[in-house]
């Protein structure tokens, strides 16, 4: 089970000597966490992932080119128009003279849950996405801090892997290992947290996520 920690704001560093798979940085500017600094020197076993809101192409290739993205995370309403337009961009750096190689930057979607979910509406995205998110709906796009009812994926019909996220705790990990013993945790690839690991928006409790990664991967 990968672990990827979002919000990165005050501590990255220090979050990153964890080893989490993936590191989140919200370029989403009415967020309480966004993210306008330099991108720190991190591991390269470390993904980092631009978070994005109803962005222009535009604007995420180039973050993704000034801040060497790994994975872009769109949390709006984008289609799969939008997400197939994305994919479609050849990106290089040039490694010598007359000499390129291409960038990679994997897509996840984000789908918002309450009570339920119409689980077609994946079938346009299957295409254009690596990985799906299933978050919690709320009043924010992200970080609102408390989770939906898992049970609710046990409809999932595709074999696209998928993250977790949306209010996940340390008061949750009972719970989360007995979904991930589940049918219903097939296809879930990564659990995503955020809100409830912060001292504050954007800084991290590095001993409380120690003790969750443990927990998840022992």
């Amino acid at each position: 089970m990968k672990l990827k920690v979002c919000g990165m704001h005050h501590n990255p560093k220090d979050v990153a000597q964890l080893q989490p798979d993936y590191l989140g940085f919200i370029f989403w500017e009415p967020s309480t966490r966004y993210f306008d600094g330099d991108m720190p020197d991190l591991p390269k076993s470390i993904k980092k992932v631009g978070v994005f809101v109803d962005e222009s192409v535009t604007k995420i290739i180039y973050k993704i080119m000034s801040h060497k993205l790994d994975s872009v995370q769109l949390h709006g309403t984008e289609s799969a128009k939008y997400c197939q337009a994305l994919r479609d961009v050849i990106l290089e750096n040039e490694i010598g003279e007359d000499n390129f190689e291409r960038i990679q930057f994997d897509i996840i979607k984000v789908f918002s849950i309450k009570d339920d979910f119409d689980f077609s509406v994946l079938e346009a995205y299957e295409a254009s996405c690596d990985y799906f998110m299933f978050d919690t709906k709320g009043k924010l796009p992200g970080g609102n801090g408390y989770t939906f009812d898992w049970n609710i994926l046990k409809e999932y019909p595709s074999t696209k892997p998928y993250f977790l996220s949306g209010g996940i705790g340390l008061e949750e990990m009972d719970s989360l290992l007995a979904f991930l013993e589940s049918p219903a945790s097939k296809q879930c690839y990564a659990i995503d947290v955020n809100s409830r690991f912060e001292v504050k928006p954007g800084l991290k409790s590095i001993e409380q996520l120690e003790k969750f990664k443990k927990l998840l991967l022992n």
